[in-house]
């Protein structure tokens, strides 16, 4: 697949996740749900790599880089998420999550020393200042669920986390990782360490065999978590993760499509100005060949990895 099949695959399916989320807010602790989601994601990983005879022995350091992956992509980025959407609307956690765009050219800065390409910061503004005027018209009509100040925070964590997330799957990808191994293990490892953390807060294993827990859990564990992770993640190994990271100003405007045919949101002028200023900080940010060399988040530690 190439660049843009793979960004629109990803914005596309994760557009649609802040939706199914909501399914799964309802007597399963949002702990457990994640570890179910990933769990399942992971098995699911494990059976395709068994069938194509991929290669599952590494290292323990290379173990080391699966589990930080895991912990930060898998475990508590997601956590925080469906916290936040247990205390605030998903379309202004999608929003609040749009700021990984900064913080992945932030991050990329400050550890492979990837320089800010002006076009790049200019898409980012344009495709968030998209973002917020989408979302602005909706800002005031809250649903009352919880404490909008303790969800936003959560929303903010769970952006930080997700951005180092991203670093740790472009060094991963650096040392020569595989994307669909380092996912299992690290979807394996997040797993884990959620379900523990669930285990030790006495959060109840408990399971919703319902028609909309069981369709939501399976749609988040396939395409949210397998189909979606596997291309964002090629992505980012072939253009970096700072302009990779623009996905995350793309994706609210998908969740506002469907809450737009299945929630009964109402388009204002600021919605339409939203749209056409995203739809240009798309084709600014990812104009010219992205894969004709290695993006500079990529190649920068190979000194550094060496010593």
């Amino acid at each position: 697949m190439n660049n843009l099949g793979l960004y629109l695959a990803s914005v596309l399916i994760w557009g649609s996740t802040w939706l199914a989320i909501t399914f799964q807010l309802v007597r399963v602790p949002a702990e457990v749900s994640v570890a179910y989601r990933f769990a399942l994601a992971s098995a699911i990983l494990f059976a395709w790599c068994g069938l194509k005879r991929l290669r599952l022995r590494y290292s323990w350091r290379e173990h080391g880089g699966f589990a930080l992956q895991g912990a930060l992509l898998f475990g508590l980025n997601y956590v925080l998420v469906y916290l936040a959407e247990e205390q605030i609307s998903s379309g202004l956690v999608a929003l609040i999550f749009s700021l990984m765009v900064f913080t992945n050219i932030a991050f990329a800065r400050l550890f492979f020393g990837t320089p800010i390409r002006r076009a790049t910061l200019v898409g980012a503004l344009l495709g968030f200042g998209g973002v917020v005027l989408v979302l602005l018209p909706e800002l005031g009509h809250e649903t009352g669920r919880g404490n909008t100040v303790v969800g936003a925070v959560f929303a903010i964590v769970s952006t930080v986390s997700a951005s180092l997330g991203n670093i740790a799957a472009a060094r991963n990808q650096h040392r020569g990782l595989p994307v669909i191994q380092a996912n299992a293990f690290g979807m394996l490892y997040g797993a884990g360490l959620v379900g523990f953390y669930a285990l030790v807060r006495g959060r109840p294993l408990v399971f919703e065999a319902t028609p909309a827990y069981v369709g939501s859990l399976i749609y988040l564990a396939l395409f949210g978590s397998v189909i979606a992770f596997g291309a964002y993640l090629t992505l980012v190994g072939r253009i970096g993760a700072a302009r990779a990271g623009y996905i995350s100003a793309a994706v609210p405007i998908v969740a506002i499509m469907l809450s737009t045919a299945f929630e009964g949101l109402r388009w204002h002028a600021t919605t339409f100005s939203g749209v056409a200023l995203s739809v240009a900080g798309t084709v600014l940010v990812l104009r010219g060949k992205t894969a004709a060399a290695k993006p500079a988040a990529i190649t920068a530690p190979a000194a550094a990895s060496s010593e």
